[in-house]
């Protein structure tokens, strides 16, 4: 599947994102805000899916 720039800003911008929660739930292991940003992270990559299949459907370049 050929993907354009805007696939892939998206994703680096989530995976980013992700990456941060779940570092903030790892250095707060067993700690309230470390299992709320776990549980975020999970819900953040649901959202990515979400977004990248919608781009999908509507980018001329990708779909």
């Amino acid at each position: 599947m050929k993907i354009c720039r805007r696939f892939k800003t998206v994703r680096a911008e989530y995976e980013r994102e992700i990456g941060f929660m779940l570092g903030h739930a790892e250095r707060h292991a067993g700690k309230p805000s470390g299992k709320s940003s776990a549980k975020q992270a999970i819900s953040t990559k649901a959202r990515m899916a979400r977004a990248l299949n919608s781009h999908v459907g509507r980018c001329p370049e990708c779909g």
